[in-house]
């Protein structure tokens, strides 16, 4: 019997508008999951949230959809370790995706090799309390110094509030660093305050590439992409838009389709993509974030 879902769960919006803006050629969503489905890739045991089924199929119906040519596939929590269902979706993709796996300090070189060669170029290290119980310095720093020969990066998942603890750690990784999300500002201070100021200045001073991912989370004013809304998560582009205008060569974007754990509403994929001009006002900022910049970490 497949387990029933987190209670209040959102599923992913079953019908996304058409967006208006029309994604340039070779446009990458580097953000994205798959959720099973369970009946064939059971959640791990360990996990913290149980979500609603969002398999490769679905993805690559909504990357059509969109007008988007490639996916990022990272290793969703609810699987854990355990990249099956992921590197499943990368190799159906037929070349047009790549993935972020999830691994444990113990992993073999041989075990790598075999990521690598199914697709995989970066590994997930997540730093959100209430997802993941704890994430020990010493394991991900020995995680980080077996993926450093082969090229790949750390994907960072933090919280804004946890930077100044961390930053440290993080600088010392032997491998470039991409940030989920911006690193999870709070938009209710001041772009230019010395939080996020902080966090721009991490990145200026090392090897670190941003997404800027997820207004949906971290808005709290909106309004929401639904029901056509033009002009969606105004409080959040100011800082997405400091990010682009800041490291024009080191940004990214993503979906975060399936949306894990949203509570207050779930967005219009479509709206979403419609988002992105306000995050990039010129062609050539929309260029870079969309195509360039991800063509050249995923597929260089």
């Amino acid at each position: 019997m497949p387990a029933p879902k987190s209670p209040g769960w959102l599923d992913w919006h079953p019908s996304p508008s058409v967006p208006r803006f029309t994604l340039p050629p070779g446009t990458v969503d580097t953000h994205c999951h798959v959720f099973g489905p369970q009946a064939r890739f059971p959640f791990a045991p360990e996990r913290k949230y149980t979500p609603c089924d969002g398999g490769r199929d679905d993805l690559f119906a909504l990357r059509d959809h969109l007008g988007v040519a490639r996916n990022v596939i990272v290793q969703a929590t609810c699987h854990g370790a355990d990249n099956t269902a992921m590197l499943d979706a990368v190799r159906a993709s037929g070349g047009l995706a790549r993935g972020v796996a999830t691994v444990r300090p113990d992993i073999g070189e041989d075990e790598l090799r075999a990521l690598d060669a199914a697709g995989v170029r970066g590994v997930r290290f997540n730093f959100v309390r209430r997802l993941v119980d704890a994430s020990p310095a010493a394991d991900l720093a020995a995680i980080a110094r077996k993926i450093a020969p082969l090229g790949w990066h750390v994907v960072l998942y933090f919280e804004s509030a946890d930077l100044p603890d961390l930053e440290d750690f993080f600088a010392s990784l032997p491998t470039p660093l991409v940030v989920d999300h911006m690193g999870r500002p709070d938009v209710t201070r001041p772009v230019g305050g010395p939080e996020f100021t902080r966090f721009l200045r991490f990145v200026e001073a090392n090897d670190v590439w941003v997404k800027v991912s997820c207004p949906e989370r971290l808005s709290i004013t909106g309004p929401p992409a639904l029901d056509g809304e033009t002009r969606a998560y105004t409080d959040v582009v100011p800082f997405a838009r400091r990010v682009v205008t800041e490291f024009p060569d080191r940004v990214l974007w993503g979906t975060d389709w399936p949306h894990p754990n949203l509570t207050g509403h779930m967005p219009d994929d479509g709206l979403l993509v419609d988002h992105v001009p306000h995050l990039a006002p010129t062609a050539e900022q929309r260029t870079k974030l969309l195509v360039t910049n991800p063509m050249a970490l995923y597929w260089p």
